[in-house]
């Protein structure tokens, strides 16, 4: 193999630019040409490609987003055009694609395998909801940034006596919501993978008011319930001064951290070595803290399921 490519899909995630990075340098020191594609699986429908070389991905270890830039393509779906990208590479000379991204970009890349294009997946999503893996590159970053936050918030809380509901992002998934709630300390955590009563949450603050409790920490991914919609159910049933706080996009952001930096970097190393050796349709992951592959198939058609025991942590440490 003598060219690959590598491309940056969906949700940009602190993490994304350090594979990109070790993608090329990688390929530098084995004798393979690297080919950035742009704006995703967008940029192998328009060509948008260009050679990479080592001095181009100096300093983005450190730096959140993408420097190939992402996107979302829904015309992505349709054969003609994967077949159209599948042409595309090709007359670019290219043999083998990488692409880092999450479930919906695996989707792409299962596609493209498919077709007979000998493809890579690169685990990378904060959502940290790939199948059969423990983490994805960019969780880390974004609890991290959410504890910080969350931390932050509680100052203000306890110097005032408020409770506070914060959103995080998880739309489908509480990954995020789980990990940021228990490292914060929080009181109460809301995923979409449990439906909640609104009964108990008011028990849960009565309680805690009864034992002299001054403020309340709830933590809510996006897709459990948002903010305000929680907020109003909870000061129809109980007189509480409640503050809102939605992360959003700050947890997209940001510089990878030290760990998010090095599962980059052997994600996508080992891609590199079943890509040139042959043996593509694979994810790149990590389980029990050693490099795994998935198969695109069971990436893509499988459900990662959250850990449940974390609720009961939570609610046993919190009083």
């Amino acid at each position: 193999m003598k060219r690959v490519a590598v491309l940056t899909s969906g949700g940009d995630a602190p993490g994304m630019n350090a594979a990109v990075r070790s993608v090329v340098r990688i390929g530098n020191a084995r004798g393979i040409e690297v080919i950035g594609v742009y704006y995703g699986f967008k940029g192998l429908r328009d060509k948008n490609f260009r050679l990479l070389l080592p001095r181009d991905v100096s300093g983005l270890l450190e730096k959140g987003g993408t420097m190939l830039m992402t996107s979302r393509d829904e015309d992505f779906k349709e054969d003609s055009y994967q077949y159209m990208a599948i042409d595309n590479l090709k007359k670019e000379g290219v043999e083998g694609l990488i692409v880092i991204g999450g479930n919906g970009s695996q989707t792409g890349s299962l596609s493209l395998h498919c077709k007979g294009f000998p493809t890579m997946g690169v685990a990378s999503t904060i959502d940290n909801d790939i199948w059969g893996t423990d983490y994805t590159i960019g969780f880390d970053t974004a609890v991290n940034t959410a504890v910080q936050a969350i931390d932050k918030i509680r100052d203000t809380a306890t110097s005032h006596a408020r409770s506070f509901i914060i959103e995080v992002m998880g739309r489908d998934k509480g990954f995020i919501a789980l990990d940021a709630g228990l490292a914060s300390g929080a009181d109460i955590v809301l995923v979409p993978e449990v439906k909640f009563d609104i009964e108990k949450i008011i028990e849960n603050i009565k309680s805690g008011v009864a034992k002299k409790k001054m403020h309340h920490m709830i933590v809510c991914a996006e897709g459990a319930v948002h903010a305000q919609n929680l907020e109003q159910m909870i000061k129809s049933r109980i007189d509480l001064e409640i503050r809102i706080s939605v992360l959003g996009y700050i947890q997209r952001g940001g510089s990878p951290s030290r760990f998010d930096r090095i599962i980059a970097t052997l994600f996508a190393e080992e891609a590199m070595n079943e890509l040139i050796g042959g043996r593509a349709g694979k994810v790149i992951g990590i389980k029990d803290n050693k490099i795994t592959h998935v198969t695109l198939n069971d990436a893509v058609h499988n459900e990662k399921q959250i850990n449940y025991d974390l609720y009961r942590i939570i609610e046993e440490v919190s009083v």
